[in-house]
């Protein structure tokens, strides 16, 4: 469980910092102290990040289990100072702020090879560890109530696994491929039939 805390909290205060710049992406601000802010919004990301895992790891394998949920307390509190923090700092940074014109349609090449390795990194990881949590029972249905005593029991590989999850993962991503590959073929027009070429055969 605290390195459970430690991912999800982290993912929490990442997903809220996607949020923030998403915000932030078509206004400038306009007040004197915005590099003052963005420092102070830096700090708190950064003091914020050490001090959950700081938690996690000294309150969830250094010390008595008794303290393991009282450090989940401060990690959450310390998650909800960042998102208030932000949201404040914001609110006064952009009040008023000039805004940018948004070109919606205009995409950095790089931005959309980010875009198709997340469905990547995302797919293979969930399988890989979705794998891995099943095999930790071992022979058992049940963990150390119902044994599989079956003759043909067996788990193969996390090696063998991982192969497997590749090629899963490659074959299902080629499926996406193929139907943006179908899609795409609408909007490409053929060439009208020539009326005089018909009526000469």
């Amino acid at each position: 469980m605290p390195a459970k805390n430690i991912a999800v909290n982290l993912m929490l205060i990442a997903t809220f910092l996607s949020f923030q710049l998403y915000r932030r992406s078509d206004k400038v601000a306009t007040v004197r102290w915005a590099p003052l802010g963005n420092a102070l919004l830096i700090g708190v990301y950064v003091a914020a990040v050490v001090n959950i895992i700081f938690l996690g790891v000294y309150y969830g394998y250094f010390t008595n289990t008794v303290y393991k949920v009282g450090s989940s307390v401060a990690q959450v509190s310390t998650t909800l100072v960042v998102i208030v923090a932000g949201l404040v700092i914001d609110t006064l940074m952009f009040r008023n702020a000039k805004r940018l014109p948004s070109h919606w349609g205009r995409i950095p090449d790089r931005a959309q090879y980010a875009l198709f390795a997340l469905p990547i990194a995302f797919t293979w990881l969930m399988a890989l560890m979705g794998y891995v949590r099943s095999s930790v029972k071992t022979h058992w249905h049940v963990y150390t109530v119902m044994k599989d005593n079956s003759p043909d029991n067996f788990i193969p590989t996390i090696g063998y696994a991982g192969n497997m999850i590749t090629l899963v993962t490659v074959l299902f991503l080629l499926c996406v491929l193929f139907m943006f590959w179908v899609a795409n073929l609408s909007g490409s027009r053929q060439a009208k039939p020539d009326a005089t070429a018909g009526g000469e055969a």
